[in-house]
């Protein structure tokens, strides 16, 4: 089953963050095989992170809250939420199978927390997409894509929601170790 787990950032938390790195790495690396998507999000001008965005595929919910909850990041305090769901893999690839780079493209997280808006066209330039769901699996909640676009507003749309919900768009890059990015 995988799980979607997505800490954001208290202000102020970054010093912290950039301390405990290893810690964090240390920590991702006992879960390397089993990691659907990682990375973090960040400020619009991509200068600090903003959250840190894992999919990863565990046995069962309480091995998701481990996962979640024993990370050194969340131990710390830097996270001032961290949003944990079971996530539908749509697509059924990790982000290390997406072969679609476009140049000049950026790359986003759009989450949208909106259970009735219908599924969208999957897109070429969809990374990893998803239904987010209760941990037991049986509410639907939202859905969530790691995408490639020209900007923002491209990214939203391919991920809209309906009513009077709200698409969150986050300028986000695929993580690890900085010896392991591509």
């Amino acid at each position: 089953m995988e799980y979607f787990v997505y800490g954001r950032d208290r202000p102020g938390s970054f010093g912290l963050k950039v301390s405990l790195s290893e810690d964090h790495w240390s920590f991702m690396d006992g879960y390397a095989e089993r990691l659907v998507a990682r990375g973090p999000t960040l400020t619009g001008d991509a200068t600090e992170p903003t959250g840190s965005l894992h999919i990863v595929d565990l046995p069962d919910a309480e091995a998701a809250r481990t996962f979640a909850y024993e990370e050194p990041y969340y131990r710390a305090g830097i996270f001032g939420s961290v949003l944990l769901c079971r996530f539908y893999n749509v697509l059924g690839r990790t982000m290390w199978d997406f072969t679609e780079a476009v140049e000049g493209y950026g790359r986003f997280l759009v989450i949208s927390m909106d259970e009735s808006a219908p599924a969208p066209a999957t897109s070429k330039h969809m990374i990893v997409y998803g239904e987010l769901l209760a941990l037991d699996g049986e509410a639907r909640l939202g859905r969530a894509a790691m995408v490639e676009a020209p900007d923002r507003e491209a990214a939203a749309m391919l991920l809209p929601a309906g009513g009077d919900s709200r698409t969150e768009v986050h300028p986000w890059r695929f993580g690890g170790r900085p010896t392991q990015r591509s």
